[in-house]
């Protein structure tokens, strides 16, 4: 199924999104929780639920509903750097990272991005909460936690996830760079888009070989397999649950492929009237306006 949280003018609610793209309210139905994340808590018997609801519900379309971010964790969005081989070559190039030390990491570089800074499809990435005027885009992977736990194995974690998004890891490149590490240039307000809907894990038979492109303004920029991966979703849970706590609901931006905007020669970064598109096979597209 593709959840999705939205909102027809009377608040959010939860849906499923139909083949078509039409949005099933699903939201008073028995056992579906409030939120997304009370429907992730109550594990396999609240995805029962919204099953059983999708054959009484209504479906709604167009301008009558709005998609919001698809679901709210507890905890900061986990994020993970350097996680491309191709996209670590072009970060070492570009100098923006003074924690740098060394090209390929021996472990993930896990970094965190404040809730404030995650907005749904269609909302406008706000270059203006970057004093510095190098916002960049970072198409990635999300990864929403199920079952949570502490120490998990890497070979019992894909038990352990609920389902998958997609995530614009949105970054001020020179306050990651001035701070000598990632969580004031990663965290501005409405730099973590995320959506359009969650797929959950059953609905994906292998999402390694799922493709992931990212473009500005219709121009490719991204485009990368997950299977490209560094560290594959198994050992990031494992390296991030070996000292956390991992929550239902917990989301793991697993890191971006090259073709950033700091990338070329000189960087490319967000301006004012841009759009951005990322797209994973299986999963769906999030576009958001720049501004």
């Amino acid at each position: 199924m593709k959840l999705v949280t939205f909102d027809d003018g009377t608040g959010p609610r939860v849906g499923v999104m139909d083949a078509g793209g039409a949005v099933v309210d699903v939201s008073r139905a028995a056992g579906v929780g409030r939120t997304m994340l009370e429907v992730v808590e109550s594990g396999a018997a609240g995805l029962d639920a919204v099953r059983a609801a999708l054959g009484s519900s209504p479906a709604r379309s167009g301008g009558s509903v709005r998609l919001l971010a698809p679901i709210m964790p507890r905890n900061n969005v986990m994020a993970v750097g350097r996680n491309y081989h191709e996209h670590a070559k072009e970060f070492s190039a570009s100098g923006f990272d003074a924690s740098e030390k060394k090209m390929i990491p021996d472990h993930p570089i896990i970094f965190t991005k404040a809730l404030s800074s995650i907005v749904g499809p269609g909302d406008a990435i706000d270059t203006s909460m970057d004093p510095s005027g190098t916002s960049d885009y970072e198409g990635e992977l999300g990864v929403v936690i199920g079952t949570g736990g502490h120490r998990i194995a890497a070979a019992d974690a894909l038990a352990h996830v609920f389902g998958y998004t997609v995530v614009n890891d949105v970054t001020a490149r020179a306050l990651q760079a001035q701070h000598v590490q990632f969580f004031i240039g990663k965290s501005a307000s409405t730099f973590c888009p995320m959506g359009p809907c969650i797929v959950t894990a059953d609905e994906i038979d292998d999402i390694t070989s799922a493709r992931l492109r990212t473009t500005v303004n219709g121009e490719l920029r991204q485009d990368a397999r997950i299977s490209d991966l560094i560290f594959d979703i198994a050992t990031l849970i494992e390296a991030i649950s070996a000292a956390v706590l991992l929550q239902p609901g917990d989301v793991i931006a697993t890191g971006t492929p090259s073709g950033v905007g700091i990338g070329f020669d000189p960087p490319v970064y967000l301006q004012g009237g841009d759009e951005v598109e990322v797209a994973i096979d299986g999963i769906g597209t999030l576009c958001n306006p720049v501004i």
